[in-house]
């Protein structure tokens, strides 16, 4: 099955105090590298949020207007893939660590639901952690995206829970969440 990725890089950071948290960097590598690495073999992947430096070739987008949340992200990540990608990783850029284990245990937990997403150990639906079908994707997206909740949209398709492992779910809002 053809599969892609769609990266959600944007955001404003306020309480990093405007730091580009995505380029932080946890064990030598950033969170953005972080989360490029999870998704080994996807083609494309789809970064959304303000280009920067990469060693690796991505597909860039914003969503519009810029800063108009992570609804309108994943609907200007999905806008640019292909017809031949059938599948999707979704995920938040701030996740230091995730891997390529999450993204395979998703994958495989699809099965024949629109998708999977992680739950963290309070038993929350990590919609930024998830796996879906593109076609389930594209049927659900509002025409104006913008500000609209994942968890409203997203939460009518039938998905499988993955539950996350130790720190697997953890991101990085606040100096004090860098490991």
């Amino acid at each position: 099955m053809s599969f892609a990725a769609v990266i959600l890089a944007g955001g404003k950071a306020s309480r990093l105090s405007g730091v580009d948290k995505v380029m932080l960097e946890v064990g030598g590598r950033s969170l953005l590298g972080r989360a490029l690495d999870a998704v080994t073999g996807a083609d494309p992947v789809v970064v959304v949020g303000p280009r920067r430096e990469l060693a690796v070739d991505v597909v860039w987008t914003r969503e519009e207007p810029p800063g108009s949340g992570p609804m309108a992200a994943l609907a200007a990540g999905i806008a640019v893939l292909p017809s031949r990608v059938k599948e999707v990783a979704v995920l938040a850029a701030d996740l230091p660590n995730i891997g390529p284990s999450t993204v395979d245990r998703l994958r495989a937990a699809v099965g024949d639901r629109a998708g999977a997403v992680l739950v963290d150990p309070g038993g929350r639906r990590q919609w930024l952690i998830g796996v879906w079908r593109v076609a389930a994707l594209r049927e659900v997206l509002p025409a104006d995206p913008a500000g609209r909740s994942l968890h409203a949209v997203l939460g009518t398709l039938p998905l499988a829970e993955v539950a996350a492992g130790p720190g697997e779910s953890a991101d990085v809002d606040t100096p004090d969440d860098l490991p």
